[in-house]
């Protein structure tokens, strides 16, 4: 697998997108595998919808070191990642090598040939303050085919480190400095992606430990029909 390099992104989207860079490029240097080998449950379930909807190219913002896309290329699926970190890529060569994953930015996926058929997204829709997400979002549709399956999960208001930190936008706390996290309620996740059909909806606990001991994240997931 090769990492492909992508130098189009515009200069003040560049200097905006370092310290995001930056952080995770710290920590994949510094825990490596961060959340293990195994996939989230969530990919799971996106799995069998993506199955039932016969997905053959998937596309996936936010492809970290390749424990969630493994899955689904172990699966038979044609998979195309996108990670802004260099060393997350760096892991996925020998992690993950039958996906193919470009090292660029979720908020700018221009330079991506051709058009996916089924979009996962694991924890990244809740990483941007308001103005990004809406981008983040556009770019995703302008990326899959008419009424493909888009599976995005995210961060709950049921999350333990809801209403930590600085509030920087309405349900937005940085419970680390520099790095905004957005928990979201139902309705407010079906707003987000509003105008497209809903496949599913619902939370699931997903377990980790990642340097701060065990623990469980409550994350809300969504799968919708794309919609232009």
């Amino acid at each position: 697998m090769k990492i492909r390099a992508c130098f189009v992104l515009r200069i003040s989207d560049f200097v905006l997108k370092q310290n995001m860079n930056t952080y995770w490029d710290t920590r994949y240097q510094a825990e490596g595998k961060i959340w293990g080998d195994g996939p989230s449950l969530t990919a799971r379930r996106a799995l069998e919808i993506f199955q039932n909807n016969n997905v053959k190219k998937l596309l996936v913002p936010g492809s970290g070191y390749g424990r969630n896309t493994r899955l689904f290329s172990a699966a038979g699926i044609q998979v195309t990642g996108v990670e802004i970190s260099f060393e997350a890529c760096r892991l996925a060569m020998t992690f993950d090598p039958a996906t193919r994953v470009f090292n660029i930015s979720a908020l700018d996926m221009s330079s991506l040939r051709g058009r996916y058929d089924g979009l996962y997204c694991f924890n990244v829709l809740h990483l941007f303050r308001e103005a990004d997400r809406r981008t983040f979002i556009k770019q995703c549709l302008k990326n899959v085919k008419e009424n493909s399956p888009m599976f995005f999960t995210v961060f709950s208001e049921k999350e333990e480190s809801y209403g930590k930190g600085a509030e920087v936008e309405k349900n937005t706390f940085e419970s680390k400095p520099g790095r905004p996290v957005h928990y979201f309620s139902e309705p407010d996740l079906k707003y987000h992606l509003r105008n497209m059909p809903v496949i599913e909806t619902g939370m699931m606990e997903d377990q980790e430990n990642h340097g701060e001991g065990p623990h469980t994240h409550v994350l809300r997931y969504i799968c919708v029909k794309a919609a232009k």
